[in-house]
């Protein structure tokens, strides 16, 4: 089971945790999925480029170590079933930080990317007090999209991030 000292946070079925080396193989096979890369502009990634992104987020983002990508793990099964995280970007010219999330596509169509991305949009405002959460997404990925908006984040504008266009869809912390 889980060490409780890596748990990040749960949701009703979803346990997300730091990343260990351990998870090597189960990361690889969901980098090397051309489906669930489809929407990445570098596409799938080999075993060492798998292992070198592993490395950068053990211990969470080097940067922020609070945010990072984290191992998505089924409670009722323990198995290994995503990526989801928390990403810090800077878009013209402003700090942002990403909710990301990436299922297994075996594990599609169970509603697990919107309740992790639920999950982490509460941490992230609720934990890290943090007042404005985006999602970078392919104009094409309409199951992104539907994960967005189903967080109430709105379509906010075209954007490059770097690796180029994207949707930033964005949600603002209510404060009352």
């Amino acid at each position: 089971m889980t060490n409780p000292q890596t748990t990040i946070l749960e949701t009703k079925r979803l346990i997300l945790r730091r990343l260990i080396m351990d998870d090597l193989e189960d990361l690889f096979t969901l980098y090397s999925d051309p489906e669930v890369r489809k929407y990445f502009p570098e596409g799938t990634l080999n075993y060492e480029e798998t292992k070198e992104e592993l490395e950068w987020f053990l211990n969470g983002h080097p940067a922020y170590p609070e945010l990072g990508l984290w191992a998505t793990i089924h409670k009722e099964t323990g198995q290994f079933v995503g990526r989801c995280g928390l990403l810090p970007w800077t878009i013209e010219g402003r700090d942002e930080v990403e909710v990301a999330y990436m299922i297994a596509r075996n594990h599609w169509r169970r509603g697990l990317g919107s309740e992790a991305a639920q999950g982490i949009l509460q941490y992230g405002f609720e934990k890290l007090n943090l007042s404005r959460l985006i999602c970078l997404i392919d104009k094409d990925n309409q199951a992104s999209i539907k994960v967005a908006t189903g967080m109430s984040m709105t379509f906010e504008k075209e954007v490059d991030d770097g690796m180029g266009p994207a949707q930033l869809y964005s949600i603002y912390k209510l404060t009352v």
